[in-house]
């Protein structure tokens, strides 16, 4: 007996530096064709790549039936907004109040729309397939241009007045940093101290390029354990996921990041939360990089995707008659 295969949908995955397209179903072998194009500072012209390029896909892969977004920010998500869809008070160049929802319903009129965070995407798509599953509580992370915080709690996204900016909360200083950050908005916020900007800024060079000695690797890690530590105290977590190419700790290596990063997360939290998870060798599977590697965002958009055509038939169900004649449940 053939099992039913999810729906083909396309998926946008809106970065800082790149928007990565793709037609599939899932990860791996499931995603069909996919694209890039330079995020740049022009967001209208880079819209009209990203719809003419899906809709040509349509001729070899069939209508899609459904798109999910899930971009940088900050994005506005109330759709009771004139702006919803929109980047808002992003300090990238070109794009405060750039429409990214606009051009691609107007490209696919009534076709349903995922639309979220890049960080809630990636979670989402970790949840789905990858460090996340089985999991209603957990925090994806992503540390490159910038940083931000998405996850789930009780299975659900976090959203609220508009999203998380954990990216941009504040931290204690390091003795004898004079590092004055680099975020546009608050200086030495979480991004301002650990971005891939901000470890250029402080050391002159990029993080693939430093030593693997270089005293700013020690800086960064210790400033992230201090915000690892925060989210675990106020969101209480099952798992960290760590995504995004600083993670990657160009000639540190990956895996000696992850291991100072969990030995400095202990130290600062002083055995003070009374979990197993927390303790080595448990802190090694709570603190993680993505299963699907740089393919967590594009893969959270397929799920947006996914999720919006059952969101799509829930709200038909609603408005339908057999729906409202149903009996109330007491």
């Amino acid at each position: 007996m053939s099992t039913l295969q999810p729906p083909i949908v396309g998926a946008i995955e809106a970065g800082g530096t790149k928007f990565v397209c793709a037609v599939g179903r899932g990860p791996g072998a499931d995603i069909f064709a996919r694209t890039r194009f330079s995020t740049g500072d022009d967001p209208v012209r880079l819209m009209h790549q990203v719809t003419d390029w899906l809709l040509e896909q349509q001729d070899g892969h069939g209508p899609l039936a459904a798109l999910g977004v899930a971009t940088f920010g900050p994005v506005d998500l109330d759709e009771r907004s004139s702006t919803h869809g929109f980047i808002t008070t992003t300090p990238k160049p070109g794009w405060q109040q750039a429409d990214i929802l606009g051009p691609l319903r107007q490209a696919f009129p009534g076709v349903p729309t995922g639309f979220d965070t890049d960080v809630n995407g990636a979670g989402l798509g970790e949840s789905r397939w990858g460090a996340a599953s089985g999991l209603e509580d957990f925090i994806y992370v992503t540390a490159g241009t910038g940083i931000g915080g998405g996850g789930m709690a009780r299975g659900r996204l976090l959203h609220g007045l508009v999203h998380p900016e954990m990216g941009h909360m504040g931290l204690p200083c390091i003795d004898g940093d004079d590092f004055e950050g680099a975020c546009p908005f608050h200086g030495r916020c979480w991004e301002g101290l650990c971005s891939g900007p901000a470890i250029a800024k402080r050391t002159g060079m990029p993080a693939e390029s430093l030593p693997p000695d270089h005293p700013a690797w020690d800086l960064t890690i210790r400033y992230m354990a201090h915000a690892l530590v925060n989210l675990t105290c106020v969101l209480s977590p099952r798992k960290i996921i760590l995504g995004g190419s600083v993670r990657k700790a160009g000639r540190l290596g990956e895996e000696a990041f992850f291991e100072k990063l969990r030995i400095a997360f202990r130290e600062i939290l002083a055995g003070y939360i009374a979990s197993p998870d927390l303790d080595a060798p448990g802190i090694r599977n709570f603190i993680v990089p993505p299963v699907l590697d740089d393919d967590a965002g594009v893969c959270g958009a397929i799920a947006l995707a996914q999720a919006s055509i059952k969101d799509n038939g829930q709200e038909r169900s609603r408005r339908s008659p057999q729906f409202l004649n149903q009996p109330s449940i007491p």
